[in-house]
């Protein structure tokens, strides 16, 4: 496996590895539709009478797919894990901005300090880590209050765990968007989105 340091020419692609339970969902406009059908059977299988659910779940999902392919979002994951009864919602979105969204550098530490100067959001906590193949980058952690109204009736917390990447030999960023509504297990859930995080590569 080849580290961010020995690209000198941008690479063909990245790769990620995500627990079992989480669905892989299209952007593609062309393929979103059929992959929230198929999300939400999963996801409702075994439930009976719930059938205004199900078409609520399908409208966030199809309004949360429009938004990540709209700011470059390449794959969203999501979780379909439980511990017993309980669900372990989470989500990771990997998005490539437009080149003129971002500073021009590939440096973390300048993108870090770049970042520095926005609001953080609550408990926001901002560093520069080393990921094992894929190279430096900045790690941002912070919490946001619910909307139940864009969130299917959430009232907690939400947790956002944020990796920016810069993509070897280039001045581009792919940015890992961690989230996750179950606030009492937050730490934990971080812990995953960084072990996940951990497994990127370029190839």
């Amino acid at each position: 496996m080849k580290t961010a340091d020995h690209f000198t020419s941008p690479p063909r692609d990245y790769k990620v590895v995500v627990p079992d339970g989480w669905f892989q969902l299209s952007l593609d406009p062309d393929d979103r539709d059929r992959g929230i059908v198929a999300l939400a059977d999963v996801t409702f299988r075994g439930v009976d009478n719930a059938p205004h659910l199900k078409q609520q779940f399908m409208r966030d999902l199809q309004r949360r797919a429009k938004d990540a392919y709209r700011v470059g979002g390449t794959e969203l994951y999501l979780s379909t894990m439980t511990v017993g009864p309980v669900p372990l919602a989470s989500s990771l979105l990997i998005s490539v901005p437009a080149p003129d969204e971002w500073p021009q550098t590939s440096d973390a530490d300048e993108l870090a300090e770049h970042l520095a100067g926005q609001d953080l959001g609550e408990n926001g906590e901002l560093g520069v880590v080393a990921l094992e193949a894929a190279g430096k980058a900045v790690r941002h952690r912070c919490r946001e209050a619910a909307d139940p109204d864009t969130q299917m009736g959430n009232t907690l917390p939400t947790t956002n765990l944020t990796y920016y990447v810069p993509i070897p030999a280039t001045t581009r960023w792919l940015l890992l968007n961690f989230s996750t509504p179950v606030d009492p297990l937050a730490d934990r859930m971080v812990e995953l989105f960084d072990t996940v995080a951990g497994t990127l590569h370029w190839g």
